[in-house]
């Protein structure tokens, strides 16, 4: 009878001490408690027929954004040198951000310009440059333009202000990129001065690139760790808790054949 009980308590004295050792480090926190970040992105098409093309992505975490954007097929050079191309996070007010169509041009010179696209896509909130100043005040720094020539590849990780957040978070920001060539235009456009800098032709700040900035998990938070923008950590807290609960089964079993095998042995004795 003693012996039958040992034989029974073995593998459960084993279950109840495996399971309290590997209880704690299943349950344990992966790290510290980081700050969620959430990605948004948006594709840039063509404006006034630039015939440009390119992707942005941001990621936002507390007050900063990681910036990754790419673009191709700008105008390439002006007064003989690589192209500076202004870009900026606009914003509107109100309502959903888009991308201006031909339709908003209207003084007919041929080309929709910044002020005549603001109904669509707002003001200037944040100037995407590649050094310095990234408020609304270095919006025609054509020094520090984000992106030079006609295709580059932008990253930067700058400060933003809770006015342009909760936009993007809204809906509610659209990012644009300035700067046509004035070969391509009619005369007016060229002989035309910037509506937003009279000492530069207006042909240097109307839109080439626009896009729309969206939640890159269409509405949901992204998946994955707090770097790639939040997420769950279940399914890893469930593999753990799968693999500890094996390792304590496999003890088991081990604890009890060894059980038995001393069982027989006393039996045999």
């Amino acid at each position: 009878m003693r012996t039958a009980k040992k034989l029974m308590l073995t593998p459960v004295l084993a279950l109840t001490a495996l399971g309290l050792a590997a209880g704690p480090a299943a349950a344990a926190p992966s790290g510290g408690s980081a700050e969620e970040s959430w990605t948004y992105q948006a594709d840039l098409g063509e404006i006034n027929d630039s015939g440009a093309s390119g992707d942005i992505m941001i990621t936002l975490k507390g007050d900063q954004a990681m910036v990754t954007e790419h673009v191709e097929g700008l105008a390439e050079t002006f007064m003989d040198g690589p192209y500076p191309h202004v870009q900026h996070i606009h914003v509107k007010a109100d309502g959903s951000a888009e991308c201006p169509t031909p339709s908003a041009d209207e003084n007919g010179d041929g080309i929709v310009n910044t002020p005549e696209g603001g109904a669509a896509y707002g003001e200037v909130s944040t100037t995407l440059t590649d050094s310095g100043d990234t408020s609304a005040d270095a919006a025609v720094d054509v020094d520090h333009a984000g992106i030079k020539g006609g295709s580059a590849t932008y990253e930067r990780t700058i400060d933003l202000d809770d006015k342009t957040k909760d936009a993007i978070k809204d809906g509610r920001a659209t990012v644009v990129v300035h700067g046509l060539d004035p070969a391509d235009q009619s005369t007016d456009v060229q002989d035309a001065k910037s509506p937003l800098d009279d000492s530069l032709p207006q042909a240097a700040t109307a839109p080439a690139l626009c896009g729309t900035l969206a939640d890159s998990q269409m509405g949901q938070p992204p998946k994955g760790g707090p770097d790639t923008g939040g997420g769950s950590t279940a399914g890893t807290d469930d593999t753990v808790m799968l693999a500890a609960g094996g390792g304590v089964l496999v003890a088991a079993g081990a604890a009890f054949a060894i059980a038995r095998r001393k069982s027989s042995k006393t039996s045999a004795d």
